[in-house]
């Protein structure tokens, strides 16, 4: 489906600031602690108005990439393993980071100090796009990231061995950004966001060391740190 490209510069880089705070627990954090019943009572009602109105909404990315630096213990354990890294579609791979295009989304901001959740909402597509991994005869592609800024913050995708679908819209990745920096702006008004760590989901483990025929894998392992660059024209 083709989005139409009305996100304001504004409006789109503070959305983007507060999507890729991914991993941080503000999007699923339960909401804040009321004193006296009538008090509750009377914060719920001014909360559910609150909450009507968002802060900020984008309602299409207009296009970007997303790049990760890939961790040197993952390349490393990839060669243990005998695993070869390569891209699938649109993605690219050169010293030692892989990107994918960003081809739409969508992302609505609540006011976080109201309490409401998700105060982050929306998502990020990378169709036709992805990331393989080969050893002798096997292959395994992981395309069409779509990546959810909720609570846990995770990156959704299918999965295909030898051509044929073994999972479809799979949590492939947890997402933290603890460490993430300040959004920066490019010359050309993008909004750039770095410092995401890409950890590998306990669920794709499994499946590439089923796969694989190996127990070598697991959840958490560290992949690499992301940089998202959204396009706002």
């Amino acid at each position: 489906m083709q989005l139409k490209k009305t996100a304001t510069k504004t409006t789109l880089a503070l959305a983007l600031a507060l999507t890729a705070t991914l991993g941080l627990g503000a999007c699923g954090a339960s909401d804040t602690n009321s004193s006296a019943s009538g008090t509750a009572s009377s914060a719920s009602s001014d909360l559910e108005t609150e909450a009507a109105s968002a802060v900020a909404t984008v309602p299409a990315i207009p296009g970007g990439s997303t790049e990760v630096a890939l961790d040197a213990d993952f390349v490393a354990a990839l060669g243990t393993l005998g695993l070869t890294p390569g891209v699938v579609g649109g993605a690219t791979l050169a010293d030692g980071t892989v990107a994918f295009p960003i081809t739409g989304g969508t992302v609505t901001l609540y006011d976080k100090t109201t309490g409401y959740r998700p105060w982050v909402q929306g998502i990020i597509f990378h169709d036709g796009s992805g990331l393989s991994l080969t050893a002798g005869a096997t292959t395994v592609e992981l395309t069409n990231f779509a990546v959810d800024p909720g609570k846990p913050a995770r990156l959704f995708g299918d999965v295909s061995v030898n051509g044929q679908v073994a999972a479809m819209n799979a949590p492939l990745f947890d997402l933290n950004g603890k460490n993430l920096e300040a959004p920066t702006m490019n010359a050309d008004g993008s909004a750039v966001l770095t410092g995401t760590s890409v950890n590998l989901s306990p669920e794709a483990a499994a499946l590439l060391n089923q796969t694989f025929s190996t127990d070598a894998l697991a959840g958490g392992l560290v992949i690499g740190i992301a940089t998202i660059t959204v396009e706002t024209k």
